[in-house]
């Protein structure tokens, strides 16, 4: 039989230290390495003037961009790819461009059945006197809500890009505002007074009668936007922010591109389902037609307004 072995005895066996190193139930460096720290004088001033000799020599050499081989070597490499690349790309497109009809043939894409049925039923099935208006916000809709969200993505990569976080930036920034700019200008002031009110009439005509001669939403929202520009540059951003703000711009665009997107979804389903609107066209002529190209040519207005004008402020002071 076995003998027990005392608690002393089994601290020496192997299964004990195997059981200690395999549980880490003790650091076995402890006591058995010289913790204290080095002495910098005793150290060897002649091998760290050499360590230090031969690392400023290796950084040298490798941010030495006219003498490291790898780096030349890939700097070659990647001046003949994008030259392939090029070439590659030239070639594509003098083979596509080979392909078209040549001018003045019947089958060019400009007389295939899309443009005559835009010209000769956009009037009946759109209701858009206008009948660029009617392609763009009915037939192609779908691409000017894409259109529209890339407008409004934009201005959020311009919001995070340039905005200015601190508050003590947006204070000093605030109180810098007009420094370059003449203060309270009478001449720039009554200007604005006079031409604002009836730039951003104009802006609001030019997309509610979108439908029914040049204009939309595009177009009219430049202007409104041209009307708030002019307006900060007259009275600044403390009086604009009274009624225009970053939360107005995000609510108001949100609401727009969320109207716009239920609005088409709501006619892309219909009309791939044959199922008749049940919103009426309207009138031809009338300010009230054109069924739901009215509502888009209003959110389209409003978000390129918004985008134009925080574009501006965001480049001009970081921030509403």
């Amino acid at each position: 039989m076995s003998r027990r072995l005392s608690e002393d005895e089994y601290k020496k066996t192997r299964s004990f230290r195997f059981q200690q190193w395999f549980y880490v139930t003790e650091d076995p460096f402890v006591d058995q390495l010289d913790m204290k720290p080095k002495d910098i004088s005793a150290c060897n001033r002649v091998a760290a003037k050499k360590n230090n000799e031969e690392e400023k020599a290796l950084l040298a050499r490798v941010y030495d961009t006219r003498r490291n081989r790898d780096y030349r070597g890939f700097h070659v490499v990647y001046r003949i790819c994008a030259a392939l690349f090029c070439v590659f790309l030239l070639l594509t497109l003098l083979t596509a461009v080979s392909w078209l009809p040549m001018e003045g043939t019947e089958n060019r894409p400009v007389n295939n059945e899309v443009s005559a049925r835009y010209i000769e039923n956009g009037l009946l099935e759109t209701g858009a006197v206008n009948i660029v208006t009617g392609m763009i916000l009915d037939y192609r809709a779908f691409d000017t809500l894409g259109e529209s969200h890339v407008l409004f993505a934009a201005t959020m990569t311009v919001l995070i890009l340039l905005r200015l976080d601190t508050e003590k930036e947006k204070k000093q920034q605030h109180a810098d505002d007009r420094v370059f700019e003449p203060k309270n200008d009478l001449i720039l002031q009554t200007a604005a007074k006079i031409l604002v009110p009836p730039i951003i009439i104009f802006g609001i005509y030019v997309i509610l009668c979108g439908h029914l001669g040049p204009g939309g939403g595009f177009s009219g929202g430049a202007v409104i936007g041209a009307g708030l520009i002019l307006y900060v540059n007259a009275f600044g951003f403390a009086k604009t922010e009274r009624f225009f703000t970053a939360k107005t711009y995000k609510v108001t665009s949100f609401c727009a591109l969320a109207c716009y997107s239920l609005s088409k979804c709501y006619s892309f389903y219909t009309g791939a389902n044959e199922i008749e609107s049940v919103i009426p066209l309207g009138t031809p002529g009338a300010i009230l037609s054109s069924g739901l190209i009215f509502v888009l040519n209003i959110c389209v207005g409003i978000v390129v307004a918004g985008t134009m004008y925080t574009f501006y402020v965001m480049f001009r002071k970081g921030g509403y």
